[in-house]
């Protein structure tokens, strides 16, 4: 087993931040790692190629960036006008995507309505919440709105895909049975761990262990990860699934947020970016189609029409969000961050292109659209943010 591709991944997986800091680029670091990905894979200078050793770290690295999601839910802000809005307008979203994934399978550019309104529906939460806490908007209106919405729209799509677009069973009926017993079996471990957590020798053997070569509360948390995963996978659901909602049942959990430590987050964070999440998004970029931009000149055509419908999908519906913001600017800004969307096409393209619903060169336009979404929608989000007037 070789090692020399692994290696090669993490050396550009560590220059992707130095060359956005360097070159001063405005673009979030991970769409540096995706092109450099492009750039040493096969389609390109074939420096490095997605063996099992990185097929496996890259598994990981999906399921970290979906536990860490999860672990960004904030149930404190998802009440009230607030949810009820953004349930209405995900809603909306929804039904808007269905009716364009309509028009685009009748137009020939996808096989399955269903499963392209459910990619145009996601926001990638992630990658909105911190450039809205370095815009410091998270605590505004506008913030718990796009909070709020987002969450909606990155919970309700993976779950959607996990029930419908499972690759282990077939039968509609089948699977939801088996997602309301998996729901419940994860809700089971939440009181489980709900009861440990308040026994009072519980709490002093993890204060004890959490900051020596342990790390007690990470290797917890990553436990709780890899068998939430492999459960749902056991159940014939997606693996991103019940990697989402170990993070999510943690957030439920750790409602100060500290987990009696406040560096806990740091500490999952830095186990997530620092070391596994980048050999996915890396990995990404290397299985990417490339020269079908070059031998199929459909390939690059797409890209625009893919990046309007998700600016429409998810932008449209935050006309509802008027009554509770201070100006149209500010509703601008909200149907831009909520337009921001990278995950969830990565993950959702890639099950579709192995289930046969998706073309990979229509996978590669739809990664891009995402990656212009990441580039182009938050940094124009963020001038109409503050409110200057309607």
């Amino acid at each position: 087993m070789s090692l020399a591709s692994t290696a090669l991944v993490a050396v550009v997986a560590f220059l992707a931040p130095l060359v956005v800091r360097i070159l001063r680029l405005p673009v979030p670091e991970v769409v540096m790692q995706i092109l450099l990905g492009v750039v040493i894979g096969p389609q390109v200078l074939g420096w490095a190629r997605i063996d099992e050793p990185v097929r496996v770290l890259s598994l990981i690295g999906l399921s970290l960036l979906l536990f860490l999601a999860g672990l960004e839910l904030d149930a404190d802000r998802l009440r009230g006008s607030t949810l009820r809005t953004a349930a209405t307008a995900f809603a909306l979203s929804l039904a808007v995507a269905l009716a364009l994934g309509a028009v685009l399978a009748a137009a020939g550019l996808v096989k399955s309505p269903l499963l392209i309104a459910v990619i145009l529906a996601a926001t990638s939460a992630g990658i909105v919440i911190p450039i809205l806490r370095d815009a410091d908007q998270l605590d505004t209106p506008l913030g718990r709105l796009v909070v709020a919405g987002g969450s909606l729209a990155e919970v309700i799509p993976v779950v959607l895909l996990s029930l419908l677009f499972s690759e282990q069973a077939r039968d509609l009926g089948a699977r939801l049975t088996l997602l309301v017993a998996f729901f419940a079996l994860v809700a089971a471990a939440g009181l489980l761990i709900f009861g440990f957590e308040r026994s009072t020798w519980t709490g002093r053997t993890l204060l004890a262990l959490q900051d020596t070569t342990a790390q007690i509360r990470v290797r917890a948390a990553v436990a709780l990860l890899m068998c939430f995963a492999a459960l749902a996978t056991g159940f014939g659901l997606e693996a991103i699934l019940g990697s989402f909602l170990a993070g999510a049942t943690i957030s439920l959990l750790d409602r100060d947020r500290a987990m009696t430590h406040q560096q806990f987050r740091t500490k999952l964070q830095a186990v997530g970016f620092g070391a596994l999440i980048p050999y996915f998004f890396v990995a990404t970029g290397m299985s990417l189609d490339v020269r079908s931009f070059v031998t199929d000149a459909g390939t690059p055509a797409r890209v625009p029409v893919f990046l309007a419908a998700l600016l429409i999908v998810r932008g449209l519906p935050a006309l509802l969000y008027r009554p509770l913001l201070a100006s149209w600017r500010q509703v601008t800004a909200a149907g831009l961050f909520q337009a921001t969307s990278l995950s969830i096409p990565i993950v959702g393209g890639s099950i579709g292109v192995d289930l046969g619903l998706i073309r990979p060169e229509n996978y590669v336009a739809l990664v891009a659209a995402g990656l212009m979404s990441v580039i182009i929608f938050p940094i124009a989000a963020v001038p109409y943010a503050r409110n200057r007037g309607s």
